[in-house]
């Protein structure tokens, strides 16, 4: 545990060095809060509710599910892992003294511990900026849940771009795959609206998958909403992160050897 502790805490000061792409992210980030911001105040004009949200609550889920889907960084894992692969230079990280799967996710780890606090500061200084009443459930077991949940949502990020990064070793090319989990995942997890605007029939299909709860489900937690689905949001999202983490040992071990074979 140690030796992945110091592979988070190294690239946690790496990011120091590329303050210009925290800075960056923020700033979409209040972009995206602020086109919200003017759209939703149209479309409630005259209403109360949208979908069982009120204006206050519709705002403060999206700067909590803004602040999330800033968080998740983890495409860079099978982006980096595509380059390597390709290029010959992944080799390295076969004959270091850690998992290969661990040494990934503790290098995301390391990078959402850094922009964690910058984008928590920002999000702060909106509502205090624009003296928005932040909706909030009171129950501290919900916020504990929620907190969880978020962790395990990037766990399986992590986890699931790290599968897509392995499978260079079979197609060479992985771009059509990393788009469409791309365009998929900022749907289905509820970045772009929320589901709740959503046929029931969707919901209920996006509760057997895993995105659900990276990012809607904790939003939705946070500001005192679909408080019953708490614990079985942590037990799915946990079955999720499981399967992933011996799925992705497995086709790894296959592959590598193709991959230390053919001598790239």
């Amino acid at each position: 545990m140690k030796k992945y502790l110091e592979i988070a805490n190294a690239y946690m000061k790496a990011q120091l060095i590329w303050r210009s792409d925290t800075f960056v992210d923020v700033i979409l980030a209040v972009a995206k809060i602020l086109f919200a911001w003017i759209l939703w105040s149209i479309l409630f004009e005259g209403k109360e509710q949208i979908a069982g949200l009120g204006f206050q609550a519709m705002i403060s889920y999206y700067i909590v599910s803004s602040y999330l889907f800033q968080l998740e960084k983890s495409a860079e894992i099978s982006q980096q892992m595509t380059g390597m692969l390709r290029n010959g230079t992944f080799s390295k990280y076969m004959v270091i003294p850690v998992q290969t799967q661990g040494y990934f996710v503790a290098m995301e780890a390391g990078k959402i511990a850094f922009s964690a606090g910058i984008g928590l500061l920002t999000t702060v200084l909106w509502f205090y900026l624009f003296r928005i009443p932040f909706v909030h459930t009171a129950n501290l077991k919900i916020l504990l849940c929620g907190s969880v949940m978020v962790i395990l949502g990037l766990l399986f990020m992590a986890e699931l771009n790290y599968f897509l990064g392995i499978l260079t070793l079979k197609f060479e090319e992985i771009s059509t795959f990393l788009m469409i989990k791309d365009n998929f995942s900022a749907f289905v997890t509820g970045a772009v609206i929320p589901l709740a605007l959503l046929p029931e029939w969707f919901i209920e299909g996006m509760r057997f998958l895993p995105f659900y709860y990276v990012t809607y489900l904790p939003s939705m937690l946070f500001i005192g909403k679909y408080e019953k689905e708490a614990f079985t949001g942590l037990m799915v999202l946990s079955m999720w992160c499981i399967v992933f983490f011996v799925l992705n040992q497995a086709v790894y071990d296959h592959y590598r050897i193709k991959y230390d074979g053919a001598g790239i």
